[in-house]
Protein backbone atom coordinates (compact mmCIF):
# COMPACT_ATOMS: atom_id res chain seq x y z
CA UNK A 1 0.00 0.00 0.00
CA UNK A 2 1.32 3.44 -0.93
CA UNK A 3 0.67 5.15 2.41
CA UNK A 4 2.23 2.39 4.48
CA UNK A 5 5.44 2.88 2.45
CA UNK A 6 5.41 6.65 2.14
CA UNK A 7 4.67 7.57 5.76
CA UNK A 8 7.88 6.09 7.21
CA UNK A 9 9.90 6.93 4.08
CA UNK A 10 9.13 10.62 4.61
CA UNK A 11 9.39 10.54 8.42
CA UNK A 12 5.72 11.45 8.81
CA UNK A 13 3.77 10.61 11.96
CA UNK A 14 0.18 9.44 11.97
CA UNK A 15 -1.78 11.75 14.24
CA UNK A 16 -4.88 10.24 15.84
CA UNK A 17 -8.00 12.33 16.30
CA UNK A 18 -8.56 13.10 19.97
CA UNK A 19 -11.43 14.58 21.93
CA UNK A 20 -9.37 17.77 22.26
CA UNK A 21 -9.19 18.04 18.47
CA UNK A 22 -12.90 17.36 18.05
CA UNK A 23 -13.96 19.93 20.64
CA UNK A 24 -11.58 22.55 19.21
CA UNK A 25 -13.65 22.49 16.01
CA UNK A 26 -16.44 24.25 17.93
CA UNK A 27 -14.24 27.31 18.49
CA UNK A 28 -13.35 27.82 14.82
CA UNK A 29 -14.97 30.46 12.65
CA UNK A 30 -16.98 28.90 9.81
CA UNK A 31 -14.60 29.88 6.97
CA UNK A 32 -14.55 26.31 5.70
CA UNK A 33 -17.78 24.33 5.36
CA UNK A 34 -16.20 20.85 5.07
CA UNK A 35 -16.30 19.22 8.55
CA UNK A 36 -13.20 17.08 7.91
CA UNK A 37 -11.18 20.07 6.78
CA UNK A 38 -12.29 21.97 9.88
CA UNK A 39 -11.09 19.04 11.96
CA UNK A 40 -7.71 19.20 10.22
CA UNK A 41 -7.48 22.90 11.10
CA UNK A 42 -8.40 22.26 14.73
CA UNK A 43 -5.88 19.43 14.90
CA UNK A 44 -3.10 21.57 13.43
CA UNK A 45 -3.84 24.45 15.80
CA UNK A 46 -3.99 22.18 18.83
CA UNK A 47 -0.78 20.34 17.91
CA UNK A 48 1.13 23.36 16.60
CA UNK A 49 1.44 21.58 13.27
CA UNK A 50 1.69 22.90 9.72
CA UNK A 51 -1.04 22.04 7.23
CA UNK A 52 0.14 21.02 3.79
CA UNK A 53 -2.58 22.02 1.34
CA UNK A 54 -3.25 24.04 -1.77
CA UNK A 55 -6.70 25.05 -0.43
CA UNK A 56 -6.37 28.81 0.11
CA UNK A 57 -9.26 28.99 2.55
CA UNK A 58 -7.08 27.41 5.26
CA UNK A 59 -5.02 30.61 5.39
CA UNK A 60 -8.03 32.34 6.96
CA UNK A 61 -7.40 30.36 10.14
CA UNK A 62 -4.60 30.96 12.65
CA UNK A 63 -2.57 28.02 11.41
CA UNK A 64 0.66 27.67 9.44
CA UNK A 65 -0.01 26.52 5.87
CA UNK A 66 2.58 25.14 3.49
CA UNK A 67 2.14 25.00 -0.28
Amino acid sequence: MLLSREIPANSFDVLPITLTHATAVETLPAHHKDPFDRLLVAQAITEGATLVTSDRIFSQYPVQVLW
